[in-house]
C-alpha cells in the first residue's frame, strides 16, 4: 500500500511549493474511520475510477482556505467565495492529477473533475467496506493544518 501513498505525500509537498509557493510538511498519516467527521470548512474531492477506483480529498478550515486563494490570487478575500473555492478545488486537481500521472506505469485511473463540501464540521460519507481511509495532515505557515484524505481500491 506504501508504494501507492508515497506519490500522494511527494505530490502534495511539491504542488504546495511549485504552485501555491508555500512550504509543507507532513505529519504522521493515520486511518480514519468511514463515519467521522472531517471538522473542517472546505473540502474538496475528486473521485478515481479505473484499476484504481477511490477518492481523493484535500479539506481545510476556512482560515486556511483564504490565505491560500490570497496567494494564488494576489488578491485579498474574506469568506468562503467563488475564488476560494475554485482556487481549493484546483489544489485537488493538481494533486490528483500529478498522483494519476506518476501512478499510470502500474494502473490506469480516470480522475473526476472536483466537487466541493462546505460547511462547518462536514461529513463525508465514504461509500463500499473495501477502501481503508489514509488521512495524512500537512502543516502550513506557522499552525494551519490541513489533510489529505485517500481512500484507494485496487480493482483486480
Amino acid at each position: 500500500m506504501e508504494q501507492y501513498i508515497k506519490p500522494f505525500v511527494e505530490v502534495c509537498l511539491n504542488v504546495f511549493k511549485d504552485f501555491i509557493n508555500v512550504e509543507a510538511s507532513a505529519k504522521t498519516p493515520y486511518f480514519l474511520e468511514k463515519d467521522s467527521i472531517v471538522g473542517n470548512d472546505i473540502s474538496s474531492v475528486i473521485g478515481l475510477t479505473g484499476e484504481a477506483r477511490g477518492a481523493v480529498i484535500v479539506s481545510m478550515h476556512e482560515k486556511l482556505a483564504i490565505k491560500l486563494t490570497d496567494i494564488l490570487t494576489g488578491a485579498p478575500h474574506t469568506k468562503l467565495d467563488d475564488d476560494v473555492t475554485d482556487a481549493i478545488g484546483e489544489i485537488v486537481n493538481i494533486i490528483a492529477g500529478n498522483v494519476k500521472q506518476r501512478l499510470e506505469e502500474s494502473m490506469r485511473m480516470v480522475i473526476s473533475l472536483p466537487t466541493i463540501i462546505q460547511g462547518s464540521g462536514h461529513a463525508i460519507k465514504w461509500p463500499g467496506n473495501q477502501a481503508r481511509i489514509l488521512c495524512i495532515p500537512f502543516k502550513v505557515f506557522e499552525d494551519d493544518i490541513f489533510i489529505l484524505l485517500v481512500a484507494i481500491e485496487i480493482v483486480q
